[in-house]
């Protein structure tokens, strides 16, 4: 019985020693030169059992950020890069910048126009103006010479900002020391576990990008906070001097060029497609009238029973309250008219974004070179400001309620066209297989499998697209439309806090409701659920 103990315990330490020497060669491997520190480092790492360091790496004390390029640690170079600059800076600041500086030629102006006060004084005649004049040098010579002396203790105070500087210094290379050999353990746990997508060992473009960006970076930034008087060119970027390379002297500057090109170009497609503009705007107020007349036209008791039962119907009876109770704060406080312009504003955009996007969006959940090629397309009108695509949008179509809503697509399209492919991509391919092996053909594929299955996305990309829209509605405002975000404007131009308030509240409430009402089937079939 000992025996056959003895024995298992020499092939546990066996095996130990086996996996022990696994381990060194694969930290070998990673760190490469320098392995043995690192798998010294790494076991004492390993074998710790407080989270105080217990390991001290020298060189990146010494090297300090070019370490971390060397060794691909980016988020410690970056990091410890900008702490060491403003170290730096604090010790060129005492070495040799003037801390003073600006409050000395604060001094030297101030003095100047005591003395040309004086000078007032000394040629005036009348007692009265010789007295104003005295008094006012008097008040910015004291003025002067509190500043000269602000700034002679800021320059004794020099000394002390540089030992700043280098106690700073010397804390963040300790740092650096205690720090590194953790931070490259847990390196090395990622290249174990993703070899491929983690750097290992000391890579010489590494090591030569750090030291170029050390070298571009820390002097220019150094020499620019230390300096009183920095060069001009890393002051402002000499744009004159750039526009006479390009374009020659005397021939405007570049922006000036561009802009008047552009300009020119976009009058001359608005005059080219002019016909097929006023179609478009045509296409959408017709939808717009439409809203409109059944939201205003029709009687208000039908238009709130109306939404009031939907409400009802798709979302449950606490959801119908709620709504009656906003439609009664909009229309008790006089908003109903330009609140139901919101809503037929806001209904005529989400019923063009849903009539476009949702078929896009199924093409491109079906086609990957499609999306990938729609993408920048999708991203460029989602992360546009809204104020730079009303300019072409007021030259194309003018200004008013249709154009408003033509800006309101562009913002408010996205949602709908990515949740709709996501939710077709979502679809799992053991299904579909299924479905065609029953003998489902394509269009019975498309209208009984996928869009049934992505349905609870292609809702969400929808109700994304209304918020989204109704958030617009203030924004085209600025360029004639109507409805609340009329009414906000002039409050932001009158500065009327009470008026902005409340129809800021109405705009809220027409929010809550439009999304309760769009996901309430939804949660009420998950509930069931």
């Amino acid at each position: 019985m000992t025996d056959a103990t003895t024995e298992l315990k020499v092939t546990a330490a066996s095996d130990i020693e086996v996996d022990r020497e696994a381990l060194d060669r694969s930290i070998h491997e990673f760190a490469g030169p320098n392995g043995d520190y690192y798998v010294n480092a790494f076991h004492k790492i390993h074998d710790a059992t407080s989270p105080i360091p217990n390991t001290f790496n020298l060189w990146a004390a010494v090297l300090g950020p070019f370490w971390s390029a060397s060794r691909a640690i980016w988020g410690m170079f970056w990091t410890f890069l900008i702490l060491e600059i403003i170290a730096w800076v604090q010790i060129g600041r005492g070495a040799w910048g003037n801390p003073g500086a600006d409050l000395a030629e604060r001094a030297a102006r101030q003095q100047e126009r005591a003395n040309e006060l004086l000078a007032r004084a000394a040629d005036a005649t009348e007692k009265a103006d010789i007295d104003r004049f005295n008094k006012l040098a008097a008040n910015i010579q004291k003025a002067a010479d509190s500043s000269l002396e602000k700034a002679q203790l800021a320059q004794s105070e020099a000394l002390g900002i540089m030992v700043t500087g280098l106690l700073m210094l010397l804390v963040f290379k300790l740092v650096q020391g205690f720090y590194a050999d953790r931070v490259y353990e847990k390196q090395y746990s990622n290249w174990r576990i993703n070899p491929d997508n983690t750097e290992s060992g000391r890579s010489t473009r590494n090591t030569v990008l750090g030291a170029v960006l050390i070298a571009a970076i820390g002097p220019l930034i150094v020499y620019k906070f230390t300096v009183n008087a920095s060069l001009p060119l890393l002051d402002a970027f000499p744009e004159k001097q750039v526009s006479e390379m390009i374009l020659g002297p005397d021939q405007g500057t570049l922006f000036s060029v561009v802009a008047s090109w552009m300009e020119a170009r976009i009058d001359a497609a608005a005059a080219a497609g002019g016909d097929i503009f006023d179609g478009i705007v045509a296409g959408v107020r017709s939808v717009l009238d439409g809203l409109t007349v059944a939201l205003i036209g029709s009687p208000w008791p039908v238009v709130m029973l109306v939404i009031c039962v939907t409400a009802w119907r798709a979302a449950g009876p606490r959801v119908a309250i709620f709504t009656a109770a906003s439609l009664a704060y909009i229309a008790l406080l006089g908003y109903w008219d330009v609140a139901m312009e919101t809503v037929a504003l806001v209904g005529a955009a989400v019923l063009l974004c849903v009539t476009f996007g949702i078929p896009l969006g199924i093409w491109f959940g079906k086609s990957k070179r499609a999306y990938r090629a729609a993408e920048p397309v999708l991203d460029l009108m989602q992360t546009l400001p809204a104020f730079v695509y009303l300019i072409p949008i007021i030259a194309f179509f003018g200004t008013g309620n249709p154009p408003g809503i033509l800006a309101t697509i562009i913002f408010g399209m996205p949602p709908v066209i990515r949740l709709t492919a996501l939710g077709m991509r979502g679809v799992p391919e053991s299904i579909k297989e299924a479905a065609v092996a029953f003998g489902a053909s394509k269009w019975q594929l498309l209208k009984d499998v996928e869009i049934p299955l992505a349905l609870p996305s292609i809702m969400t990309g929808v109700n994304q697209t209304i918020l989204m829209c109704l958030s617009m509605v203030v924004i085209i405002s600025l360029i004639g439309g109507g409805g609340l975000g009329k009414e906000i404007l002039e409050a932001l131009q009158y500065a009327a806090k009470g008026p902005g308030l409340l129809g800021g509240f109405a705009i809220l409430f027409l929010a809550m409701v439009m999304d309760r009402i769009v996901q309430g089937a939804f949660r009420r079939e998950d509930e069931k659920i």
